[in-house]
This record gives C-alpha cells, sequence and structure tokens, in this order.
C-alpha cells in the first residue's frame, strides 16, 4: 500500500471531531447513550476485559486459601500471567501493524515509524525501550497493587461481596470501573504535568509523540505507582475479586489499543476494529489538552478538550499566546 487512507500530512485523521458522549447530553438522549456504552464504550474491548477478567479468576489465578497468606510464590504467578497478557496483547497488535505492516499506513495517525536511532530512548530504539519499562516496572507495579489488594480480600482486611448475594451491586461496579477509571487517570494525569514531577516522571512516557502499542504503560517507575493506585479504591469499596481484576486490565492492557498510533485495525476489504484513540493520541501530540479520557469528559468542563478539529488546534494556538503575555 502506498496510498493512506484518509492521508494528509503529518498522517490520518478521522473525518468526525471527537464529541461528548451522548450519556452526558441535556436534554437525554437515551437511545444513543445507550448504544454509545454498547458500541462505543464496551464493544469489543470493555467486552473483552470483562470476560477475560472472569477467566483469569476462575483459571489463572491462585485460590483464596493460598492467597489470605502473601507469598512471594503466588504473587510471581500474577506477574507472569500479566506479562504474558500484555505480551500477547501488545506484542500481538505490534506485530500485525508494525512488523509485518499488514495494513501499511493505513489509518496510522503520524506518518512515520517508530524510531530506531534515537538518543531519547533506551538502547536507542523506541520498541525495545517501551517494552523494558513496560515489563519490568508497568507490570511489576501493576501486579503488586492487584495481588495486595486481593491478599487483603482473601484474608478479610477488606469487606468483600460475592455474585450469588450481590449480582445487580456487581454488575453496576463492573460498569463504574470503566468510568472511575477514567475519572482517577485524569486526575492523576493532571497531577503528572506539575512541572517537577513531569521532569522527574512524565517526561519518559512524553518522549513517544509516535506511539505504538507498547507504549502504553511505557513509564516512569513514579508515574506507575500513581497510575495504578486505582487499586486502592476497593480497599474502601466492596466489590468481587473480578472487579479488582478488571480494574488492573482496564489500567494495564487498554493503553495498548489507544496508543496503538493507528486508528482503525482493517481486518479484510470491508470489516474494521477501532484500535485508537484519537482523543489521547491529540494529548501525545500537543502536551496541554486531552488529559483525561471521553467517557469521563473532564476537559470539557475544564477547557481542554481537543475534538481534532482545525478549530480546535486553533483555539489552542490564540491559548498559548495568550498564556505567554
Amino acid at each position: 500500500m502506498t496510498q493512506s487512507v484518509g492521508e494528509q500530512r503529518g498522517g490520518y485523521r478521522p473525518p468526525d471531531p471527537v464529541e461528548v458522549p451522548p450519556l452526558y447530553a441535556w436534554p437525554p438522549r437515551p437511545t444513543a447513550a445507550l448504544r454509545w456504552l454498547l458500541f462505543d464504550l464496551w464493544f469489543p474491548w470493555g467486552f473483552l476485559y470483562v470476560v477475560l477478567a472472569i477467566v483469569v479468576w476462575n483459571h489463572l489465578t491462585p485460590g483464596l486459601e493460598r492467597m489470605a497468606t502473601l507469598e512471594v510464590g503466588w504473587v510471581t504467578l500474577v506477574w507472569l500471567r500479566n506479562a504474558a497478557l500484555l505480551g500477547l496483547l501488545a506484542g500481538g497488535l505490534h506485530w500485525w501493524l508494525y512488523v509485518r505492516r499488514t495494513q501499511g499506513s493505513d489509518y496510522k495517525y503520524v506518518d512515520r515509524w517508530p524510531a530506531t536511532d534515537s538518543d531519547r530512548f533506551l538502547w536507542r530504539h523506541q520498541v525495545r525501550d517501551n517494552m523494558f519499562w513496560s515489563l519490568a516496572s508497568g507490570v511489576t507495579v501493576w501486579s503488586l497493587y492487584e495481588a495486595l489488594t486481593l491478599w487483603a480480600w482473601a484474608s478479610g482486611r477488606i469487606r468483600g461481596v460475592v455474585w450469588s448475594e450481590a449480582p445487580v451491586y456487581l454488575a453496576v461496579m463492573t460498569l463504574l470501573t470503566f468510568f472511575w477509571s477514567t475519572t482517577h487517570f485524569w486526575l492523576n494525569h493532571r497531577l503528572l504535568h506539575w512541572p517537577p514531577l513531569y521532569r522527574t516522571a512524565h517526561e519518559l512516557h512524553h518522549r513517544n509523540v509516535n506511539t505504538g502499542p507498547w507504549t502504553g504503560i511505557s513509564m516512569h517507575p513514579i508515574e506507575h505507582v500513581i497510575y495504578f493506585s486505582m487499586f486502592l479504591l476497593w480497599w474502601v469499596v466492596p466489590v468481587h475479586p473480578t472487579v479488582i481484576i478488571l480494574s488492573g486490565f482496564f489500567n494495564g492492557l487498554s493503553p495498548v489499543v489507544t496508543h496503538s498510533g493507528f486508528d482503525q485495525l482493517a481486518l479484510g476489504r470491508r470489516a474494521r476494529v477501532t484500535v485508537g484513540d484519537l482523543f489521547h493520541h491529540l494529548h501525545h501530540r500537543h502536551f496541554e489538552v486531552n488529559y483525561g479520557n471521553t467517557p469521563s469528559p473532564i476537559d470539557a468542563l475544564a477547557g481542554t478538550w481537543h475534538d481534532g478539529t482545525d478549530e480546535a488546534q486553533e483555539a489552542l494556538r490564540h491559548r498559548r499566546r495568550a498564556d505567554q503575555t
């Protein structure tokens, strides 16, 4: 392929601007809101994370009796499981989109490929750098938070709920996990843009202007400690381990997709699956916009929402000029 779908200077730009979800529309738009929940928020990736959390809890997580005692052995198993899942998803997308380049640069946000000779990255290689930080630090911090929370649940140190006793409550908590996680992300992300923390930690993630699947949780260890602190919510809000594991997947695996660098994954001539997130890509490109995610549109209230249009870019230029005067 030599011609990129929707090609423009700098890469692909989707034809439609990023809008605030109809869930927040006034007057209410219930049909549109339900369609957004089912087909934008949950399908296909949200459903995948939920199903994966159920399977992992039942088949790839140590039993409650074993987890009631904090031991290196089973914590290591949690790390290995999470590392394997991250490797399958990030490695699979990277192989398909960047090694085989199955769809060329079609739907690619940036018309360049990952750096292979840049002093900004370890070993001067962007993908190797991203893999190192994702696995050595990201999966480690994620797994420690998860293991400590599961240990507290299994040992009775925090209150737990089981599906047989409260199915409706746990179903609601499963859905709310997506919104709490994105709200938590906005809060910790704004903190990370505080200059001292940005220079110390967050700058490492922002070296990736041209993102790829392994970029998702390629962060400084300090940022990982802040980013995965979402797990602490379950120390005060009672849930089942499937919800605890789901929150880890949403924070640990979903960034693989949102940082893929492509807007769509082409499956044959007609079928396509959304794999990118223009909203967050614009943050990597412009830094001072889109600190959160669209499910929790706090940026719209804060005045930092960039919808990808030329008008939004011009407004950003005016804001930058005003800040300089």
